[in-house]
């Protein structure tokens, strides 16, 4: 077999092999639905996990493994796909909603203090776009802004239309990147985590000799701020601090 023929059937090898591992995922997530139908939240949570393990992810597997884990009495860990299917799909009501509800199981309720109202305003303004329909509208606008400058300069088209025109997207263009900018920072740059354990002090250093600062619970999404040895320092939606275990929260 020469080595043209080698790679060929290496890479039908491959597309075979990509083909059957993405039929395989679509038969565990029927299996896993229809665990979750007869209400075998167990099973159904064991499969979902286990398509997350081979690389699978979408909105609707973190959604329905959410709602598995709500219906298993798990309230910490039903946030925690609920938020994650809501990164992946701002705008699905389904999510949003679901996200809701089950906060309002959590035992300790935490008022979010609003102290950045400029903050607040530009969460308010992206909070339910996907970020790659922000950058795709910040790309739309960058092309626009091109053709406008060599229909301005390359083709010397002149008159009070093409100079708003300019204006007009040099100012979409500052808007639109900064909203896209603010998107991955808060999406994905800030650190982020829900409380899972049942028992979670939190103290006021990382150590168990600190004093406790306040009790977590299940279910309350903290802000990373830092991290020493097997503790983070959290900052709550409270906007209290504290020091609390790794293992008793999961990063979204």
């Amino acid at each position: 077999m020469t080595k043209r023929c080698c790679m060929i059937a290496l890479l039908l090898l491959v597309v075979s092999a990509a083909g059957v591992s993405a039929d395989a995922v679509d038969d565990e997530f029927s299996s896993a639905n229809r665990f979750y139908e007869k209400k075998d939240y167990a099973s159904a949570i064991r499969l979902y996990r286990s398509i997350l393990v081979q690389g699978g992810e979408s909105a609707a597997l973190y959604f329905n493994l959410g709602n598995a884990y709500f219906k298993s009495g798990d309230i910490g860990r039903a946030v925690l796909y609920y938020m994650k299917a809501r990164r992946l799909d701002p705008t699905d009501r389904d999510i949003i909603d679901n996200l809701a509800f089950a906060r309002r199981f959590s035992r300790v309720q935490m008022e979010g203090v609003q102290l950045n109202p400029i903050n607040s305003f530009f969460v308010s303004l992206v909070d339910e776009y996907r970020l790659a329909d922000l950058a795709w509208l910040s790309s739309a606008v960058f092309v626009l802004l091109m053709l406008l400058l060599i229909a301005r300069f390359g083709f010397a088209v002149a008159g009070p239309m093409i100079r708003m025109s300019l204006v007009v997207a040099v100012v979409l263009l500052v808007a639109a990147a900064t909203l896209t900018a603010f998107k991955y920072r808060h999406d994905y740059l800030t650190r982020r985590a829900v409380v899972i354990a049942e028992e979670s002090p939190v103290y006021t250093g990382p150590s168990p000799r600190s004093d406790v600062e306040l009790q977590g619970a299940p279910g309350l999404v903290v802000e990373i701020i830092e991290d020493s040895g097997d503790y983070y320092n959290v900052l709550f939606e409270n906007k209290r601090r504290g020091w609390i275990e790794k293992e008793f929260v999961a990063e979204i």
